[in-house]
């Protein structure tokens, strides 16, 4: 029997640590509050995290590159003072095909340019067209990601000028380029891409962008919507590559690093068992110990369903609310796969044995059918037996990852279907055979480097690591799950139906992976509203 024990009241307490919940503390503790962060696991992170998986090997556990973290939030907290050092390779990503050739991709547009002319002069004479385009857009879309979502019945003087000059930045972009933003948001990717460019490494490398994480395919309605709110925080057609040096942990720790210099109390290995709810107010969390914390405000960095299902008594909330939130999606599609090597891959389609294009991300899936071919399986409760894969080589730009001349190999993996038909447990081994069968066809000497394997399924990410339903960006980034209706229509502002309760995570506006602007927009709004 758990005994209760009461501690002191908080300012807030805040529940995980992963970088969102680290980004809102930061804020609030400048703001003057005290923040105090609990976090079940024995480090901070949540899904960007580094671990040691094989003796000397040590690896970007979940998430392998930074969404990137948004500039402003890398600023204020200082966190190359707190030890962050990113790495960005030249070549973002290299698309490989099952024939033997690669299409490197790079930071710089016009080598970008000259390499997609090995395969079509047109395509390398559209793709500037195309990142122009994409980079003004995603200016305006990045400016409307950044602030709270408007209070669509009763809209405050702040939401009528921030929609305001949203509206003048639109118009601003000119006809050609609005008339795209309103086309492509609801557009199917595949279709997107089939517009500006005819080879189709180039376009199923880009299109990739818009299905990633997700339960959508590249033919989906809505996919191109996840590439825009992608680039808004990254305007590369097919996306840049920001390593840390010391892995993915390294943001994190250099976050909680900042935090805890602002006046940010951490504790690890302090796990919520519940969310405490009186007369429709939140008043503090109970932990697994028995210990119960008083707080004015509770804000949860886990995602929306286990925050108002699993961690409050939903009671509390009306049926309406529940019933929506239920039906709010987050199955998740992605397993990640980490390989600890005794030596480099060959790939076939690098010759010379060149190991520049493995520093960025390496794309499997050559062409919009293959990915399309991928998605129908996990539709039907399979995993994909020809995946799409992501893959980088970490080691091969920081060194320290790994034993000298051994390396890292870090892989995601769409699509592996949370709800599986049986049980994940019984397909881990088969889902590992697979990826290394898949890479094989591009590395054949891939099996024989192999020391072990790090297999992560979907229902790992969730029992392990507190995602719901495995899905890493604690909800589907689609049409109606964004913006205002992010997690649901009426409560996109952080704030819930209990009092002072708060969501600081993914599955609020705009929960588009590791850039820490769902945690930075929380704080902004929380601060105005426990101020008032």
């Amino acid at each position: 029997m758990t005994t209760t024990s009461k501690s002191g009241a908080r300012d807030i307490v805040i529940i995980g640590g992963g970088h969102n919940g680290l980004v809102t503390a930061f804020y609030l503790a400048n703001a003057g509050f005290k923040p105090l962060v609990l976090e079940r696991r024995t480090q901070v992170g949540g899904a960007a995290i580094t671990d040691e998986f094989h003796p000397g090997f040590r690896c970007s556990t979940l998430a392998h590159t930074s969404g990137p973290v948004r500039p402003d939030i890398v600023r204020d907290m200082q966190l190359q003072k707190h030890g962050l050092r990113f790495i960005t390779p030249e070549i973002c990503v290299t698309a490989l095909s099952p024939d033997g050739r690669a299409l490197p991709l790079y930071r710089d547009e016009d080598k970008s340019a000259q390499s997609i002319a090995a395969f079509s002069q047109k395509d390398a004479a559209k793709y500037p067209e195309f990142e122009k385009s994409l980079a003004k857009i995603s200016k305006v879309i990045a400016a409307a990601l950044a602030t709270t979502p408007p209070d669509i019945d009763h809209p405050s003087g702040g939401d009528l000028w921030s929609m305001l000059k949203t509206g003048r930045a639109l118009r601003n972009l000119g006809k050609r380029d609005m008339y795209r933003v309103l086309r492509w948001g609801p557009m199917a990717v595949a279709d997107l891409v089939a517009e500006y460019f005819e080879t189709e490494l180039l376009r199923a490398v880009i299109a990739a962008r818009g299905i990633f994480g997700t339960f959508l395919g590249p033919w989906s309605a809505g996919s191109s919507l996840q590439l825009l709110i992608r680039a808004a925080g990254d305007s590369h057609p097919a996306g840049s590559t920001f390593f840390a040096a010391g892995g993915i942990g390294a943001i994190t720790q250099a976050m909680a690093s900042a935090a805890t210099a602002a006046g940010v109390e951490i504790r690890t290995s302090a796990e919520v068992i519940e969310i405490r709810v009186k007369d429709g107010t939140a008043t503090g969390v109970l932990l697994s110990t028995g210990e119960e914390i008083n707080a004015k405000a509770v804000i949860s960095n886990a995602d929306p369903k286990r925050t108002l299902l699993k961690l409050t008594d939903p009671t509390h909330l009306s049926p309406d609310f529940v019933q929506k939130l239920q039906h709010y999606r987050g199955n998740g599609t992605v397993a990640k796969i980490n390989l600890a090597l005794s030596g480099l891959p060959n790939f076939t389609a690098l010759k010379n044995g060149d190991s520049s294009a493995l520093k960025g991300r390496l794309h499997i899936g050559p062409e919009i059918d293959y990915l399309e071919r991928a998605f129908d399986e996990s539709k039907y409760g399979n995993f994909s037996r020809q995946p799409y894969l992501e893959v980088t080589i970490p080691s091969l730009t920081d060194p320290a990852l790994a034993p000298q001349g051994q390396h890292v190999m870090s892989i995601y993996m769409q699509y592996a279907p949370y709800k599986l038909k049986g049980i994940w447990e019984n397909q881990r081994v088969a889902l590992g055979d697979t990826v290394v069968k898949t890479l094989s066809q591009y590395a054949p000497n891939l099996p024989e480097l192999i020391l072990t394997h790090q297999i992560i399924t979907p229902q790992d990410l969730e029992d392990v690591y507190g995602l719901t339903g495995g899905q890493i960006f604690h909800g589907d980034l689609a049409l109606d799950q964004f913006f205002t209706m992010r997690p649901l229509l009426d409560w996109a502002r952080y704030r819930t139906p209990i009092q002072n309760l708060y969501l600081c995570g993914s599955g609020t506006h705009p929960g588009a992976g590791l850039t820490g602007g769902s945690g930075a927009n929380a704080a902004k709004q929380i601060s105005k509203e426990l101020n008032h």
